[in-house]
Formats: structure tokens, sequence, C-alpha cells
């Protein structure tokens, strides 16, 4: 039977992207909405706090294996905001309302962000993401990895790929903003790639399982 894990997340975009990435091991994800899982609380001033309450929360829920995403950008100009504040950054500053859609959110998020970066030079930025993966609930021993990608803020977006501000964000490296970057190539560079790299190697070391057909564990 093909095995599951709750991603402790709504975000079409990057349920796709995370499926992508988790395809060798052969493990489906199954969105926490699709299981009438409320989203978790999400308090903390870390991504790794974050990251591990949702986890939790939806493991306990669903009464099933979970793995959960906290990401954002950190710019270095203002302290490394927003941070764990990235997906509110323009709800939070009054510039968009409490649960609009993020086809509303994420505009709001980069005029903003633009805003606060006006008459600034120092554009240095990267995008965070640690991805917390349990057991179940109570999982004494979660699996953290953790993954990030540097640029520089653009002063206007660019590009119609991904999500959030990757419109704003320049990748020197490969002459193009991470919105303009096709998904392909995205999934093999990106921060949440780098995190999902690392978190298979857990996955596969710490819970015996390398092509989705067995669990070396029973789930609670």
């Amino acid at each position: 039977m093909r095995k599951t894990l709750i991603l402790a997340s709504n975000n079409a975009k990057k349920l796709r992207e995370l499926q992508a990435l988790i395809a060798p091991l052969g493990v489906e994800l199954v969105t926490q909405g699709a299981l009438g899982i409320p989203e978790a609380e999400e308090p903390h001033v870390t991504f790794v706090e974050n990251a591990l309450a949702k986890a939790r929360h939806a493991a306990r829920e669903g009464r099933g294996p979970a793995i959960a995403d906290d990401s954002g950008l950190c710019v270095d100009a203002l302290g490394g905001a927003p941070g764990v504040r990235s997906a509110r950054y323009a709800v939070d500053a009054g510039r968009a309302t409490e649960g609009a859609g993020r086809e509303v959110i994420d505009p709001a998020n980069n005029a903003w962000l633009l805003d606060q970066m006006q008459g600034q030079n120092q554009r240095r930025a990267h995008f965070t993401c640690v991805l917390v993966a349990v057991r179940h609930a109570e999982d004494p021993e979660p699996l953290i990895a953790e993954g990030h990608w540097t640029g520089e803020l653009l002063y206007a977006p660019r590009g119609e790929h991904g999500f959030g501000f990757d419109p704003l964000l320049w990748l020197p490296e490969h002459q193009q903003s991470a919105a303009e970057l096709a998904p392909e190539i995205k999934n093999g560079v990106s921060h949440r790639a780098q995190a999902c790299t690392r978190l298979l190697e857990l996955i596969q070391a710490r819970w015996g399982i390398t092509d989705g057909e067995q669990w070396a564990w029973q789930p609670a």
C-alpha cells in the first residue's frame, strides 16, 4: 500500500513543490485540509519552532506521520525581517486583509517589502526553509532539515513562476529571479530543495524507508 505523509499546509503551490521533491521515496503527501485538520497556531519567532509545532499538530489531528515546512525571506538590511512573518508581512502592516487569498496577499507582501527597502542599497537577502517530519505527535526524535538560498532584492517583481517573494529575489548565478526559473530548475537548487534533500537522507537513515513500500515502524 502506498505510504502517505500529512503535509501541514494547504498551500497548493507548496504541495506541488514538495511532492515533486519527495517523489524519490514513493510517498504521497496529503494536505491537512483534505483531512479536515485546521491550521496550527504559529506563535514562535524561529522557523524551527513553528515547523515543529505545525508537524506535531498535523500528526496529532491526523493520527499519522506528518511533515511541516516553515520558510520565509530574511533581508539583511531589515534585521532578518520579514522572516517567520513572511506570509503575513502585508497583513501585519495593515496593507492586506486578513483571510484574503494568496493571489492578493503575495503581491501585497512584495509591494510592502519594496516600500520598506526604498533608498536602501544593501539588498542582500536569502530564503530559509526548515522542514520537520514526525512519526507521531509525541515523537521525541523529530527529523529537522534546513536550507538557504541567497540572492539580492530586485527593485520590481520579475517572473511568473513560484510564489511568495520569488519575483523579488535575484539569483546572480542564474541571472534570473526565483520566479523566472523553470520549476524543474528551481526544484534542484532552492532552499526547499536543499532542505528536502537533507530530509530524505534523514528519513531513509532514521525511519528505514527507501522506496515508499515499507515503514520500518508502525505509525501511531
